[in-house]
C-alpha cells in the first residue's frame, strides 16, 4: 500500500471535520428541475446555500419559489441532484426534519387545538422541542394558551407558529411568505424576533416574500428567480457596488446607451438607466450614480432587455 493510500484511510481530526462542516453547503442543487405537465416550475437550476446565511428567494407569482422550497423540504419529486445537510430530502425526510423547521404563508397548525395542546403535541413528537422557550416567547405576545387556534387571528397564529420554531433547535428555517396578510407591526415584530432570538452563525434561513423592502436589511444573500430560472444570485453586500442608477436629460441618452445599460425608463424629459457592473468613472461623467434598493434591482433585473422610450 502506498503512503498516499495510507494517508487517505486515516480518520479526519475532529477540528478538521468541524472546519469542513462549517464550509460545506447546507443546500446543494445541481440541475434541479420540476415539470407540471407543460409548465416548467424549475428549469435545471444550480445553487448552494452556505451555513449561517439568510437567503431571500425573490420572484413573481409562479416564478418557482414555492416549488424550490418544496423540493428542499422533500415534499415533491424532482429531477436533478439535491442535498440538504448532505441528505436526499425526498428519501430521508424524516431524519432531515430534525434539523429543519418550516413556516408557510398559511400556518398549518390544527385549528381544533388550543395553543397549550399544540405544545403538548410537539413536545411528544419532536425531541428537540423546549417547552420553556416556547412559553417564554409566547408570554411576550397576546396569544392565550387556552384559546383554540381557529379563534385566533392570523397574526396570533403566526406568533404561535414562531414560538414553536424558536423552541426547536433547528439548523435550517424555511419561510414561504411567512408574513403574508399580516399588518406592518406583526411583520416587523416577526423579523425582529428572528434576528434577535433565533438566528446565529450556526443557523441558516431561506425566506420567500413579496415584501422585499421589509426584509432587505436582514438578508445576507439574494436569489432572483423568473420562469423557473435563477436570474441573479449574489451576496447583498456586493449589490451596492455592482448595480448603479443614473438619471440624465434625454439629450444624453444615446451616450449612456452605448455603455450597455441593463434597464431604461423615461419620464418628463429625463432618462433613467440601470447598470450592472459598469465603470463608475464613466457613469460619473454624466451624473452621480445613485444607490439602488433591492426592490429597484429586482425590477431592473427581471426585464428581458433595456426598456423605455428610445425615440
Amino acid at each position: 500500500m502506498t503512503r498516499q493510500a495510507t494517508a487517505s484511510s486515516e480518520p479526519v481530526a475532529p477540528a478538521e471535520a468541524a472546519a469542513a462542516d462549517a464550509t460545506r453547503p447546507i443546500v446543494r442543487a445541481r440541475g434541479l428541475a420540476k415539470q407540471y405537465g407543460d409548465f416548467t416550475a424549475l428549469d435545471h437550476v444550480d445553487f448552494d446555500v452556505a451555513p449561517g446565511r439568510i437567503l431571500g428567494v425573490i420572484g413573481a407569482n409562479g416564478a418557482g419559489k414555492t416549488t424550490l422550497l418544496n423540493a428542499i423540504l422533500g415534499l415533491i419529486p424532482h429531477e436533478g441532484e439535491l442535498t440538504v445537510f448532505g441528505r436526499d430530502p425526498a428519501r430521508e425526510r424524516a431524519a432531515l426534519m430534525r434539523d429543519v423547521c418550516f413556516i408557510a404563508d398559511v400556518a398549518t397548525l390544527p385549528k381544533w387545538m388550543t395553543a397549550a395542546q399544540v405544545f403538548d403535541y410537539v413536545e411528544g413528537v419532536h425531541p428537540g422541542f423546549d417547552r420553556t422557550v416556547a412559553l417564554d416567547f409566547l408570554s411576550r405576545t397576546s396569544v392565550p394558551l387556552s384559546k383554540k387556534i381557529k379563534k385566533l387571528s392570523k397574526g396570533m397564529t403566526t406568533q404561535l407558529h414562531l414560538s414553536i420554531v424558536m423552541a426547536i433547535d433547528a439548523r435550517l428555517l424555511v419561510l414561504d411568505e411567512p408574513t403574508l396578510g399580516l399588518d406592518i407591526l406583526f411583520r416587523k415584530q416577526f423579523y425582529r424576533s428572528l434576528l434577535e432570538e433565533y438566528f446565529d452563525d450556526s443557523r441558516t434561513i431561506i425566506v420567500t416574500t413579496h415584501q422585499v423592502e421589509e426584509i432587505e436589511h436582514i438578508l445576507t444573500d439574494v436569489m432572483f428567480i423568473r420562469d423557473g430560472r435563477i436570474v441573479l444570485e449574489a451576496e447583498t453586500e456586493a449589490l451596492e457596488t455592482r448595480f448603479a442608477q443614473v438619471s440624465v436629460d434625454a439629450c444624453h441618452a444615446d451616450a449612456l446607451r452605448d455603455l450597455g445599460p441593463l434597464y431604461e425608463s423615461g419620464s418628463l424629459g429625463r432618462k433613467t438607466f440601470v447598470f450592472d457592473g459598469a465603470d463608475r468613472a464613466a457613469l460619473q461623467r454624466f451624473a452621480p450614480p445613485q444607490r439602488m434598493s433591492l426592490a429597484d434591482i429586482f425590477v431592473a433585473t427581471m426585464q428581458d432587455a433595456p426598456k423605455g422610450d428610445s425615440q
